[in-house]
């Protein structure tokens, strides 16, 4: 049996794994939000979370925000650095990328990766248009986004910032980050998939890859995006 202060050791690093994965599941997160999740006072979070900096697990940023600004000084948000996103991640980056490098070098190209990262989403799609096909018109995105934190990816539907426009789709982990870092083409099949599940053109505003906090994805209402039917590129929104 432990001493007291190994036990008391214990619950401090249990209770700070459960910081840095509330941030990993919810994506960039405040203190008063932390502490709400997690039930713990916004001093325990403030000191669990100076931890989790010193050990470049986490970084403190400005709030992102999407849409109109409000007046006052921005909130200042935890997010995983990659040291802290590779704790949790599981997967095999560097054997990932040289092989579509190899790809890339032997059977034609940007088109070979291309092709691929389009033959891999449409793979995991199958799962996807089921969730979504069994799901209410006006709950789709949410089903959507059940179907990816099954694959691990962490995901939440939200309204947007301007609700009568849309939702937001958010992915607050990604399993190939890394990977997509060089070979931005697994974004954009992604995307496309999205638009093709939903019926309807999508508009990626951020994404892990390029180093935002979470991969956002924004999805009109139908009745807005009638004249517009194709999928927009990965990456951050150039507004």
């Amino acid at each position: 049996m432990g001493t007291p202060q190994e036990e008391i050791a214990t619950g401090e690093r249990s209770t700070r794994n459960r910081v840095a994965r509330s941030i990993l599941d919810h994506g960039p997160s405040t203190v008063a939000e932390l502490a709400g999740r997690l039930g713990l006072t916004q001093a325990a979070v403030r000191r669990h979370l100076d931890a989790l900096a010193a050990d470049d697990v986490v970084e403190a940023r400005e709030q992102r925000v999407y849409g109109t600004r409000t007046r006052g000084r921005p909130a200042k948000v935890f997010a995983l650095t990659d040291c802290g996103r590779d704790a949790f991640d599981q997967s095999y980056d560097k054997l990932a990328a040289d092989a579509l490098r190899w790809i890339q070098e032997r059977f034609g190209g940007d088109e070979a990766v291309v092709a691929f990262a389009r033959a891999r989403i449409a793979e995991q799609a199958a799962a996807y248009r089921e969730a979504i096909e069994a799901a209410d018109p006006e709950q789709r995105t949410e089903a959507l986004a059940k179907a990816l934190s099954a694959d691990g990816y962490a995901a939440t539907a939200r309204r947007a910032p301007l609700p009568h426009q849309g939702e937001q789709l958010c992915q607050h982990h990604c399993p190939v980050a890394h990977v997509a870092e060089k070979f931005p083409q697994l974004c954009e099949a992604e995307t496309e998939i999205f638009s093709k599940l939903l019926g309807t053109h999508v508009q990626r505003l951020a994404t892990i890859a390029h180093g935002d906090g979470v991969c956002t994805t924004f999805i009109p209402r139908l009745s807005t995006a009638i004249h517009n039917t194709s999928a927009s590129t990965a990456g951050r929104n150039p507004a």
